[in-house]
């Protein structure tokens, strides 16, 4: 090899050395507020169960009769994919996974309702519920019959119901440590949040229960409910979430949408109340802004629209549903609520026919990307991030199989993860379950 060329610069290496010490703090700010995806599994759903109806086979019941109503009502691949529109390709996989996903796992994170879903209550009587969830949440760790996330939504922060809250939280959390600790995949639901300052109230509260029980600072999360006007845009005319999610001191997990408390703070008449109005939108936009880079995921809202009642009528909420999931996924909203057991099917119908519909070019432009032997499309590492991050989120919920993905990309999961910008070291509150 002949000599090294030098190549003629201006500028002295102390300028460079002045900018980065300029930028130092920078630097630590972005780190510090944009860690990047942690690398975790998101459940695609959220059920929610009020406090009085939980029992210890909820999520078995809840299986069990999702299952019932596809046999009733979409008795085989052909007869569902008449109904949601699947193609003859998609309807036998799709259907195949959604039922052994309602016999195998039927719910990925559980919700045991304190606030709408169960209302006012004697003040012993909540108590009671309270501890009894615990001790069923406790069982249900225990003996392996638990969803791999779960926790309670709690009443909000706001002084009527306030003092109430907390003291359920404090049952609940008391009465799990009293059985033997936290679950590894607890999650809290934060409420109707207005005000940053009550987010920061919520992280003082788990502060003072960690120092109590000598736990880690930080070991227990919370979601955030974005479902008031003023957490989107505050009196003095700014967005709000990106305040919250500071507030929040890296204990949010998620930013949950309340379809209709929100909706109708916003005025917006019963009938037009859904996740595909305009100010749901808006909302949502607002909040995935805010929430990319940091970490914290999202969740879209829920319908009200059950899958009851004749064939017909069935078949069309069945349609809205999986319509409006379809809908969130395609904006990379990719969890929801179900309300219904009888929503399960067309969650993981729609779910599972996002990924596997698109798993075959995904993972062409990846391994393409990674072999650099170009393509149809040229790609770039972020695009390779989304694709990595598509194909993950598949293999988590369980539209695809590991070996599948390998087969088609010659990747595994951890050049996967590389690929995406997670973390490769899991935190040590994800459940790590297999879907």
């Amino acid at each position: 090899m002949g000599k090294q060329e030098t190549v003629p610069t201006s500028l002295a290496g102390a300028v460079r050395e002045e900018i980065g010490a300029s930028l130092a703090g920078v630097d630590a700010e972005l780190a510090r507020r944009y860690p990047g995806d942690p690398g975790t599994r998101q459940p695609v759903h959220t059920v929610y169960v009020p406090g009085d109806v939980i029992a210890a086979d909820t999520v078995r019941t809840w299986g069990d009769r999702a299952l019932a109503a596809l046999d009733e009502y979409a008795p085989d691949a052909a007869s569902l994919a008449a109904v949601l529109g699947l193609s003859e390709e998609l309807a036998g996989p799709v259907y195949e996974r959604v039922r052994a996903k309602l016999r195998r796992e039927p719910v990925e994170d559980l919700r045991i309702d304190f606030e709408d879903g169960y209302g006012a209550r004697p003040g012993d009587e909540e108590d009671a519920a309270a501890a009894r969830a615990a001790r069923l949440v406790a069982a249900a760790v225990a003996d392996g019959t638990a969803p791999p996330y779960l926790g309670i939504r709690m009443k909000c922060m706001e002084a009527p119901v306030r003092d109430r809250g907390i003291r359920t939280l404090d049952i609940f959390l008391t009465g799990l440590m009293d059985a033997g600790g936290l679950p590894s995949g607890l999650l809290l639901t934060l409420p109707k949040v207005t005000y940053a300052q009550q987010v920061a109230a919520m992280v003082r509260l788990l502060e003072e229960f960690e120092s109590a029980h000598g736990l880690e600072s930080g070991r227990i999360v919370f979601e955030i409910q974005i479902e008031t006007t003023q957490a989107v845009l505050g009196a003095d005319g700014r967005a709000t979430v990106a305040r919250m999610i500071d507030a929040a001191g890296g204990r949010a997990s998620g930013l949950h949408y309340g379809t209709f408390d929100y909706s109708a703070a916003c005025g917006v008449s019963a009938a037009h109340q859904s996740l595909d109005h305009p100010v749901a939108d808006h909302a949502k936009a607002v909040m995935q802004v805010a929430a990319a880079g940091t970490g914290v995921r999202l969740s879209d809202g829920s319908t009200n629209v059950l899958p009851v009642g004749p064939t017909s009528q069935v078949h069309d909420a069945w349609r809205l549903h999986h319509g409006l999931v379809r809908r969130s996924l395609a904006r990379a909203y990719y969890q929801g609520w179900d309300m219904h057991p009888g929503h399960l099917p067309t969650r993981y119908a729609a779910v599972y026919a996002f990924y596997r519909e698109g798993l075959g070019q995904a993972a062409a432009r990846l391994a393409a990307y990674v072999n650099r032997a170009g393509g149809a499309v040229m790609d770039e590492p972020a695009t390779a991030r989304a694709l990595s991050g598509y194909l993950l989120r598949g293999l988590d919920c369980g539209a695809s199989d590991p070996d599948e993905v390998t087969g088609l990309t010659g990747l595994g999961r951890a050049e996967l993860e590389r690929l995406a910008g997670r973390p490769s070291a899991r935190r040590a509150s994800d459940p790590l379950r297999r879907p």
